[in-house]
């Protein structure tokens, strides 16, 4: 007869291999983050926003934030975002990125900067403590702040973020709605959001120059935009042929690696260069 051993996945108050592994990994995350944070290791990297009808002229730009480990090593967020998104550590990662970006804007008067944030962040007393901060040591602030909420974030209180944004939009920050298309928002939300920019979500740029599909889904949420009076980002732009068809539809601005990469020295410090003339 032979012997029938416990599976461990399914056996009451056993945890199997798999999700004990998972679980620590996701402890030396957090621990590695909060480290992170507890030292100020983390900068900002800038990526360009072009105009996409003279892309040699930035209309603003996007900063990532970056954490460093304690060798000064960039960690990549997609190794830690997912553990911290519901997290304390989530906001304080929102406050330090606003306090970096609000940093950039006191230091250059003729800088436009948008810092992603999460609807979460809205009701942490730390975070609009460093916004009132930020917003109270120059008036002009506010007029060249962008603040970037995702789609998926606005959804968790869409309540919450618009009566947020009308009291902040009154002190001139514009707020843009990240990966427009991925499909979480509820399209009726957008004439109560007055979002200011949609920022098209990359899985309908990539090739879309000859993919069809991208090409029908990529203009109607143009058409969309259009309607509700928000300027258009592309993000993920990274071929000529793209840019191209992108500028044909009538897309106001395009982001990619065609156009720049995030760069952790101020690219408005450098003339900005398209990789290609095309």
């Amino acid at each position: 007869m032979s012997r029938e051993f416990p599976d461990t996945a399914t056996e009451p108050g056993l945890e199997s291999p798999f999700s004990a592994a998972e679980a620590e990994t996701r402890r030396e995350t957090i621990a590695m983050v909060r480290n992170a944070l507890d030292n100020r290791r983390a900068m900002l990297a800038f990526q360009p926003v072009v105009q996409a009808r003279m892309p040699k002229r930035a209309a603003f730009y996007e900063g990532f934030m970056r954490l460093l480990d304690a060798n000064g090593r960039v960690i990549p967020a997609a190794d830690f975002m997912a553990a911290i998104e519901t997290h304390e550590l989530g906001r304080r990662l929102d406050c330090l990125a606003l306090e970096l970006g609000l940093a950039q804007l006191a230091r250059e008067p003729g800088l436009r900067l948008s810092v992603n944030m999460s609807a979460r962040s809205i009701g942490y007393p730390g975070w609009l403590t460093a916004l009132q901060r930020g917003l109270r040591g120059d008036p002009s602030i506010g007029e060249r702040l962008i603040l970037e909420i995702t789609e998926s974030s606005a959804m968790l209180m869409p309540d919450l973020v618009s009566v947020f944004m009308l009291d902040m939009q009154e002190r001139g920050i514009c707020f843009a709605l990240d990966d427009f298309g991925s499909g979480y928002t509820a399209f009726r939300y957008l004439k109560e959001f007055y979002f200011d920019i949609v920022k098209i979500d990359g899985q309908f740029i990539q090739e879309i120059h000859s993919n069809p599909d991208n090409q029908i889904l990529a203009q109607a949420l143009v058409s969309i935009a259009r309607h509700f009076d928000m300027f258009t980002v592309a993000e993920n732009v990274e071929t000529a042929e793209d840019a191209r068809y992108l500028v044909d539809i009538g897309v106001d601005c395009l982001q990619g690696y065609y156009f720049g990469a995030p760069s952790a020295t101020p690219p408005w410090r450098l003339p900005l260069e398209r990789k290609s003339a095309g």
